[in-house]
């Protein structure tokens, strides 16, 4: 579990960098993303996540029960200590719970960078549009067609006089 973990973690961290910098492979990932994101993949991504959150929540209580323990058993010395055995479970339980931990950050991570990528790449789309459209604006009003703003005025000053 600790392998699929890391590679699960290395490959997010793959997907939020190609989010995070603008390179070749960011179309593609936002691609992948739409495309993971249509029909039943956000259930299904919903599902894996409630079920990684209640695998670490089951891991960060048998941590808390290793420490329950140890709690009321004294050594030779009286002070309280962990055996080996619970040393080693409290470790393994300690790394797959850290690592379910942030897999699921960096899950939240690549969601919020899809949509601001999105956002952006709208933005600037929406902008171009603008400002092609005040260029031409700007061209007709400097240029020509002032025959054709005569008739505008005229409007205008028939509606102030109603």
């Amino acid at each position: 579990m600790i392998q699929l973990l890391f590679t699960l973690l290395a490959a997010e961290g793959a997907v939020a960098a190609t989010l995070l910098f603008k390179t070749p492979l960011r179309r593609l990932s936002v691609l992948a993303l739409d495309r993971l994101k249509q029909g039943r993949g956000p259930v299904m991504v919903r599902t894996i996540a409630a079920t990684v959150l209640v695998v670490l929540a089951s891991s960060l209580h048998s941590m808390a029960k290793i420490r329950g323990h140890t709690e009321g058993e004294l050594d030779g010395a009286g002070v309280v200590g962990l055996t080996p055995t619970d040393q080693v479970l409290l470790a393994r339980h300690l790394l797959e719970a850290s690592l379910m931990g942030y897999s699921l950050f960096l899950a939240l991570v690549i969601d919020r960078l899809h949509n601001y990528v999105k956002e952006i790449r709208r933005l600037k789309k929406k902008l171009e549009a603008v400002s092609k459209e005040n260029k031409t604006m700007l061209e007709e009003a400097t240029h020509g067609k002032p025959e054709e703003s005569k008739p505008d005025q005229k409007d205008i000053f028939d509606a102030k006089d109603n």
